[in-house]
């Protein structure tokens, strides 16, 4: 199984100045529950902004320019080759922008988280042919700053 895995405001929005614009409590809990014990592939500047591999499942990072190496870290040239490590296991697209709108044709789903703010940004989640999937309302998050996670299942 292939999926995308973001969090994106209500304009889309995924990052600023090659950051998360927000920091919401709770926000990022669906996807250490989604990705660990698989295969989270992520590009270069996503990783540097996490700056470590992740705990208890195999971090694969897309870069030309840069070499990560490490237990359960890995750095390949391109997603064709991220998805050949991955072997039998799921594999999470964990962004940027870039490598989403790559992924997107061969993912399998979309966890989406859905946040009802809008944020100053520069980087925003590609638009998506919805009729294309089955979309499923997972869990209602009330806060400062509600979010909402969702499924896209492709049909």
């Amino acid at each position: 199984m292939i999926a995308l895995v973001a969090a994106y405001d209500k304009n889309r929005v995924i990052g600023y100045k090659g950051r998360i614009p927000w920091n919401i409590q709770g926000e990022q809990r669906r996807f250490r529950e989604l990705t660990t014990g698989n295969v989270v592939v992520m590009g270069r500047r996503t990783y540097e902004e996490i700056g470590r591999p992740l705990p208890n499942r195999t971090t694969i990072v897309v870069s030309s320019t840069a070499c990560y190496e490490g237990e359960n870290l890995r750095t390949v040239t391109s997603l064709a080759k991220a998805l050949e490590l991955a072997l039998d296991k799921d594999v999470y697209i964990s962004g940027g922008a870039r490598l989403y709108e790559e992924a997107l044709p061969i993912a399998d789903k979309l966890y989406i988280t859905e946040i009802e703010g809008s944020f100053e940004g520069d980087t925003f989640f590609l638009e998506f042919d919805e009729s294309k999937y089955k979309r499923i309302i997972e869990k209602y998050n009330e806060g400062e700053i509600p979010y909402v996670y969702l499924t896209y299942e492709k049909i």
